[in-house]
């Protein structure tokens, strides 16, 4: 007996052969290293292949739900496969008349022509997904049109593509409608409402029947990749970029989606690419922008693909003013502290009365009972403190349970603020912090971001007055998707209020950030993701972090310049390399 991984399958297209099964599959590794040392923090074994099976699409239709993030959304299509009946829902139901499950016959927004490619993890424990990610490629669209504004006139060039490349890489393309009557396809679509009441529906079914001719016509050396979707808890990872990068390699080996020509380039049509640059990072060159105002990304296959691209980036005087760039950060250095934070001769007692008189009697007994009636309780907390920390250093507060890591932050947060409460002033010693300094901290249970009924892109927005900017911080902290744009505080996980929280904290732009706890209630992994995120922001914009934590995938994933111990009132530091953290 043959099994499926015992023989080759092949088309023939004009004398060449293009390699149908076994179905492409590529492994790669993803990655994330300190941005100091460059070693590995963490790493993903990833297996890039084409969707093939029933439980690869619903795995797909999964993942839609949470790109969609709407109850009323439907993104797929089921059919009984007794009767033919459509069924519109969001997991696998029920013919209500066979009572059997229905097979999965449509993901929203999808074509016949659409081929898939998932993202699987190869190491991953009985609680993570098997699937993290996906990419959808279709054919080229039909018609594309160039959006041109010159002197506040909006001018409209039409066929831009065939203007820079030839008119066969794009054409004949998938486009049903142009294989049908007009009149008659209106009528059928029609009858199908009429019958299921579904809009949706009748334009499935239509499309499905309209398909197959257009689909033996369509053959382009071109592919689009129209969607690329990451699992909420594995973005901000680089996953996204691999996945474009293996759709990439996918589209040129097996020549993506109908498997005829050979490619020459790869487009995708992106409003996402302008606040998250994946596909550039993945090596997409901005062209235009659609009619439509969206920006027009390609990849080229060919070498001529890549000499018309060129060309055209340097001929076109539109084209010349963004250089094939499109992602332009707003997220700016701020202003970096203009000194050192001075900390002399620290010192922080605490002193309190220990009274039994006013418990009960029975109470009172069992305390004296241990020699306790009433004493006067007196601690160092903090004594003759001396440290010193340079603008832009992420320093790292390290130490036992009531040890002192928050009285240390508290003294640094009183003197930044000029907060009056005891528990922010020192007993004794001074700490001196630079007069431009722009504090954000976050002391659990004590002060932390606010967060109200608003979205979480609102909720930005108010801080930075630029929605651009708002989206460009958000997904720098992990949470890049419409999703997360439009959730509330309330409806995130414990990770992603982490991510939240910090990006809340982030938009204030502030040059110090001090924060207790860091990620304190977090898994390994979602922890070392959240401060690989902060280590890598705060160097880029030049913010001094100080932060308290116990936990030594943290420590290392922040690979910060310094390590502070605190305990039993005594404090020194050392340079991470020197510390047992770095080994």
């Amino acid at each position: 007996i043959a099994l499926p991984e015992d023989y080759k399958l092949k088309r023939i297209w004009k004398g060449e052969s293009i390699l149908v099964w076994p179905p492409w599959s590529e492994e790669a590794r993803v990655e994330r290293r300190d941005p100091v040392k460059g070693e590995v923090i963490y790493e993903y074994r990833i297996r890039a292949r084409e969707a093939v099976s029933e439980s690869d699409f619903m795995e797909i239709a999964y993942l839609e739900q949470y790109h969609y993030a709407s109850e009323e959304e439907i993104v797929a299509i089921w059919r009984c496969p007794i009767c033919g009946k459509f069924i519109e829902a969001n997991i696998q139901p029920k013919c209500p008349e066979h009572g059997i499950p229905a097979r999965l016959q449509e993901i929203r927004g999808s074509l016949p022509s659409s081929r898939f490619l998932v993202l699987e993890l190869i190491e991953r424990r009985p609680f993570e997904p098997r699937i993290v990610g996906y990419v959808r490629v279709d054919t080229p669209i039909p018609l594309m049109h160039r959006r041109i504004v010159e002197n506040g006139k909006v001018i409209v060039e039409r066929m831009i593509r065939e203007k820079v490349f030839p008119k066969n890489w794009f054409h004949p393309t998938f486009w049903p409608t142009v294989y049908s009557k007009r009149r008659k396809l209106i009528a059928r679509y029609k009858e199908l409402l009429k019958l299921y009441g579904s809009r949706r529906l009748a334009r499935a079914i239509v499309g499905e029947e309209i398909a197959h001719m257009a689909l033996k016509i369509a053959n382009t050396a071109a592919a689009r990749i129209a969607r690329v979707v990451v699992h909420p808890d594995y973005r901000g990872d680089g996953i996204g970029v691999l996945a474009v990068k293996m759709a990439v390699k996918w589209i040129m080996e097996r020549r993506i989606p109908e498997m005829k020509k050979r490619k020459h380039v790869v487009e995708t049509i992106a409003q996402m690419a302008r606040y998250n640059p994946f596909f550039e990072k993945a090596g997409f060159v901005y062209m235009w922008e659609t009619a439509g105002g969206r920006p027009v990304l390609m990849y080229p296959l060919s070498e001529e693909a890549k000499s018309l691209i060129k060309k055209f980036l340097h001929e076109d005087k539109y084209a010349r003013k963004h250089g094939g760039k499109l992602y332009v950060t707003r997220f700016k250095e701020v202003e970096k502290l203009k000194g050192p934070i001075i900390i002399e001769g620290l010192t922080k007692r605490y002193s309190s009365i220990l009274d039994v008189s006013r418990l009960p009697p029975e109470l009172q007994e069992v305390l004296k009972a241990f020699g306790v009636e009433r004493r006067l309780v007196e601690k160092y907390v903090l004594r003759d403190v001396n440290l010193v920390i340079a603008p832009g250093e992420i320093v790292v507060v390290v130490g036992a349970s009531g040890a002192g890591k928050t009285t240390l932050l508290r003294m640094i947060i009183g003197a930044a603020l000029g907060i009056k409460d005891n528990r922010y002033i020192p007993t004794s010693g001074k700490i001196e912090v630079p007069d431009n300094v722009k504090i954000e901290y976050m002391l659990p249970g004590e002060h932390e971001p606010k967060f109200g009924e608003e979205t979480l892109l609102e909720h930005l927005v108010q801080k930075v007055n630029d929605p651009a900017l708002a989206v460009e911080i958000l997904n720098s902290v992990g949470l890049s998707d419409a999703v997360f744009y439009r959730a509330k505080f309330n409806e995130l996980s414990t990770g992603q209020k982490e991510r939240a929280k910090l990006a809340s904290m982030l938009a204030s732009r502030p040059n110090l950030l001090v924060i207790d706890e860091f990620a304190a209630h977090l898994d390994a992994l979602t922890a070392q993701k959240v401060a690989r995120k902060l280590s890598e922001i705060a160097r880029r914009a030049g913010i001094t972090v100080i932060a308290a934590t116990n936990r030594i995938e943290v420590v290392r994933a922040l690979t910060p310049d310094k390590i502070i111990y605190v305990g039993y009132g005594m404090t020194f530091s050392l340079r991470y390399e020197e510390s047992e953290y770095s080994r």
